[in-house]
């Protein structure tokens, strides 16, 4: 509890019981089986994307790709299997150039000393670019029946009323967690980004650990994307695009500072929970998808005013 409240996840936790609490009164059906394993494999995407942006926000950083990441790797999985090629080595391909991509747009910022937010945007629009015009627009294919089975709501395991996502989710989250709390690259992550200037003279490399965060952050974003190939059955280019901020926000929310060196994904999971409850509740009280989208919107900058001014962690040492 003393962790939880120094990293400020407190109030991650209490907005995912306050907004439970209004939507199990007001919304008729909403503390069903099947209106909470939805929210659960919603909630699952946006935690899998969540949590390399919240390793790229330890050190400092933002990744702006992650959405045409995510869009890359939907629509060029389901091309590739489509044209003949086993989804299963298409799936480790696409991992791999993720992985490469994530890696580049680290080493160019830690490099050149260019803030990531451009590195990130304009590698991102580039790569998802390419992608369309290699496929015309009108990308092909689809999921295996073993990718559908496994993100799908209406699949439980055993006694357990959700499908194998959630609990592989949940798998992921306690790996990132025991990599930031028991590795010496976690510490080195959070040394990165309390001070960036100090870092270097305790054996640090910055360059590593930028690149090391970037490309597991763009692992996770292009799995999600796959992911996402089987919940929806076709391939979408532009299955990114809620994840723009959302990510952020999630993290955000979840306590970790956009100055970097504090928080962490164990608070992201609470913020991505948050986040997918309260776009059901809104769903749920009748409003337009459009209010909907708007009233999240104006929540990320209510949360990114009050976080963001957030001093950073080297000032208060």
């Amino acid at each position: 509890m003393r962790e939880i409240l120094r990293n400020k996840q407190a109030p991650a936790f209490v907005m995912v019981a306050v907004i439970f609490v209004i939507g199990a009164f007001y919304i008729e059906g909403y503390t069903s089986t099947f209106s909470i394993r939805a929210m659960l494999v919603i909630a699952s995407f946006l935690i899998i994307a969540s949590a390399g942006q919240t390793l790229v926000m330890l050190i400092g950083g933002i990744d702006l790709s992650i959405p045409f990441v995510i869009g890359f790797a939907n629509v060029t999985v389901a091309q590739l299997s489509a044209n003949g090629m086993p989804f299963w080595i298409a799936m480790v391909l696409v991992l791999a150039l993720s992985a490469l991509f994530g890696a580049l747009n680290g080493g160019i910022s830690s490099i050149f000393r260019v803030h990531p937010l451009i590195i990130t945007l304009g590698s991102g629009t580039a790569l998802l670019g390419a992608v369309l015009l290699w496929t015309r627009g009108y990308p092909t294919g689809s999921a295996p029946d073993y990718i559908n089975d496994f993100v799908s709501i209406g699949k439980s395991i055993g006694p357990l009323p959700f499908p194998l996502l959630v609990p592989a989710t949940l798998v992921l989250v306690i790996a990132i967690i025991l990599f930031e709390k028991r590795t010496v690259l976690g510490r080195h992550v959070y040394a990165l980004g309390s001070n960036p200037t100090a870092a270097p003279h305790i054996l640090v490399n910055p360059l590593t650990i930028w690149s090391f965060c970037f490309s597991v952050s763009a692992v996770l974003a292009a799995l999600t994307g796959i992911l996402l190939l089987g919940f929806s059955g076709a391939a979408f280019a532009d299955a990114g695009r809620p994840f723009l901020f959302q990510t952020v926000a999630a993290a955000v929310i979840g306590g970790t500072a956009l100055a970097g060196g504090r928080g962490g994904v164990f608070g992201t999971v609470a913020g991505a929970l948050a986040l997918t409850q309260l776009n059901t509740v809104l769903i749920g009280f009748g409003l337009e998808q459009s209010i909907v989208q708007a009233a999240l919107g104006a929540l990320i900058i209510l949360v990114v005013a009050i976080y963001g001014r957030q001093a950073h962690l080297r000032t208060e040492i």
